[in-house]
């Protein structure tokens, strides 16, 4: 935990290199709660100080496997809910088959390409402001798709990975 307190103080007070802040960000997310790590990441994603969410998130979709591809938009997809066909639908359905179900597999995935991710999220966005906080929760799981985010991100998010370890 000192080693911990040691990192988030660094980063709090602006003592973070960008070239440590990928490895902090790492040595963090091995303990702090998940729940916590997703928080720091909504924090980034939602900063003006950082690109677009839907930019962002179609960076960590290239950098994942067949199956991480998949489990997003699977996600994505789940909370749109019932209106997904219609918010999404002109954006990835040709690449899932035609139809956006929240079933996608890792070979339907591998058809959706980034610039889709990105207008796909940018959408649901503008219709469901908080399917970035269902997609923070996703990619909390994944924190070595975060660090690909660059030093502005991740220093947001660290710094509200801070702010909730310490309340």
């Amino acid at each position: 935990m000192a080693i911990l307190n040691d990192i988030l103080n660094r980063v709090l007070g602006g003592n973070a290199s960008a070239g440590s802040l990928a490895d902090d960000f790492h040595a963090v997310t091995q303990n702090a709660p998940t729940d916590v790590i997703s928080k720091g990441l909504q924090a980034a994603l939602n900063s003006n100080e950082t690109p677009a969410a839907g930019q962002m998130i179609g960076q960590m979709f290239e950098q994942s496997s067949p199956e991480q591809r998949a489990a997003m938009l699977n996600q994505l997809i789940a909370a749109l809910g019932p209106s997904a066909q219609g918010v999404l639908g002109g954006i990835l359905g040709s690449s899932l088959g035609g139809a956006v179900a929240p079933n996608v597999d890792a070979g339907q995935a591998a058809n959706v390409s980034t610039q889709q991710v990105e207008e796909a999220v940018t959408q649901a966005q503008q219709h469901s402001p908080a399917i970035l906080g269902g997609l923070s929760d996703f990619y909390a799981q994944h924190p070595t798709l975060v660090k690909t985010l660059g030093s502005a991100a991740l220093a947001i998010a660290l710094g509200k990975i801070s702010q909730h370890m310490r309340s």
